[in-house]
């Protein structure tokens, strides 16, 4: 019996004696990882001096320089519509006519009573002739004594009452020929005429459709001509790109039914109004409209296809440069808070801290980083203005590196560059 208490001890020995033993191993081992120094392995590149475009990209729709909506500005019947969508015309030709006889008859009747306005005029120019005649007659004998005080005053009054009623019916008379004139424009406007040498890009009516016209608001759209020799895009460019866009810059348009061929142009305008949408959400966008008149264009250019612009701001030759990835941001203290001399006084806020462009580049396998100031940049690189001298070898990934895990003095191992393409193009 003694034999067996005296084995389960011994048993119980071993394993509480195992336990502490690999307890004792675990944290050895933990000790040891966390004494061991972290080398990064990273890929660089030499900083070289480029030339670089600046680009700013856009998209938007393809528009004629030249086109004019037509919309009626009397109302009634189509009875004429020589023309097609597509067809070709000259400023002048006839393009639409509208149904014309009340706009015929009420000319006519504007005619008549001008007609009988002046007509009137002249009764009124004779009557006045003659009582002129006598109001001077009067006057002379008055002069010579002949004739009495209250006989001039009639002869006066009489005169006075025929030239203001001559003065009005000569008014009368103007007041007519204005609304036969009118009468005249309002009839000429059933007619629309090209007023463009182009082509009919939109026709929105039909023969013997009834269209409202008004000179104070929109009418009917009746159609479209177009100039379709002259060509833009009209592209919507982001509040803060396009302050470095004038008018002038190089831009390469892609029509997306022209697949990868690129039209050459320069900008014509930059809009001073801006466009926005989601206005008052967390989505709201502010664009500005500019327009890039094609230097170049094809035949088959229609109205409203679909475009990409790439606007060329600025170019710069021979500048260092490396790849935009490699360029980050750090600040020197955190962004916290701080206690003053007296711990029981309150603490304080922080004054925001600016964060810093640098880089890292490799010095004899360990990360130094350096304060740069970047200028323009394209798709790939990014100008360097002030902080490297052009010997350096720049980190230029992984990015999680480049963001987070490098610190001054780091130690690096730099990853053959055949295989970081390699191992790239594997993970594309």
């Amino acid at each position: 019996m003694a034999n067996g208490k005296s084995k389960k001890s011994k048993k119980k020995l071993f394993i509480f004696g195992g336990i502490a033993l690999l307890v004792v191993v675990l944290i050895v081992v933990v000790i040891a990882g966390s004494n061991k120094e972290e080398i990064l392995t990273v890929n660089t590149e030499k900083v070289e001096k480029r030339t670089i475009t600046q680009v700013v990209s856009a998209t938007g729709k393809i528009n004629p320089v030249e086109q004019v909506v037509l919309q009626p500005e009397v109302t009634g019947e189509i009875v004429d519509l020589p023309v097609e969508e597509g067809d070709v015309v000259k400023k002048g030709d006839l393009l639409i006519r509208i149904k014309p006889d009340q706009y015929i008859a009420r000319k006519n009747q504007a005619k008549a009573s001008l007609e009988a306005s002046q007509a009137q005029l002249k009764i009124r120019e004779a009557t006045l002739n003659q009582v002129q005649a006598e109001y001077e007659r009067v006057k002379g004998l008055y002069a010579k004594g002949l004739a009495s005080e209250s006989q001039q005053e009639v002869a006066e009054s009489n005169y006075l009452q025929s030239k203001g009623a001559y003065d009005a019916q000569k008014a009368g008379v103007a007041q007519a020929l204005e609304s036969y004139n009118d009468a005249e424009v309002q009839l000429a406007k059933t007619v629309l005429s090209a007023p463009i040498d182009g082509t009919i890009s939109a026709l929105g009516v039909e023969m013997s459709e009834r269209v409202l016209g008004s000179s104070f608001s929109q009418g009917t759209n009746l159609m479209t001509v177009a100039d379709l020799s002259r060509m833009e895009a009209t592209v919507e460019v982001d509040e803060n790109d396009v302050i470095i866009i004038t008018v002038g810059d190089t831009a390469r348009v892609e029509i997306d039914a022209f697949g990868d061929r690129k039209f050459k142009g320069i900008v014509s305008q930059i809009g001073n109004s801006a466009i926005t949408s989601g206005f008052g959400t967390q989505n709201e966008v502010v664009n500005f409209e500019v327009k890039i008149l094609l230097l170049e264009t094809d035949p088959q250019i229609r109205p409203g296809m679909s475009c990409d612009a790439d606007i060329e701001t600025e170019t710069k030759k021979d500048v260092y440069s490396v790849p935009i990835q490699s360029v980050t941001a750090r600040t020197d203290e955190p962004e916290n808070t701080i206690v003053g001399d007296d711990e029981d006084q309150p603490k304080k806020p922080r004054k925001k801290i600016k964060p810093k462009e640098v880089v890292f580049v490799n010095v004899e396998n360990l990360a130094k980083k350096i304060e740069v100031k970047t200028g323009i940049s394209d798709d790939t690189y990014i100008e360097i203005e002030t902080g490297l001298t052009g010997d350096e070898e720049v980190i230029i990934g992984p990015y999680k590196a480049i963001s987070k895990e490098l610190k001054e003095d780091s130690k690096l191992m730099v990853q053959d560059k055949n295989k970081a393409k390699k191992e790239n193009s594997d993970d594309e």
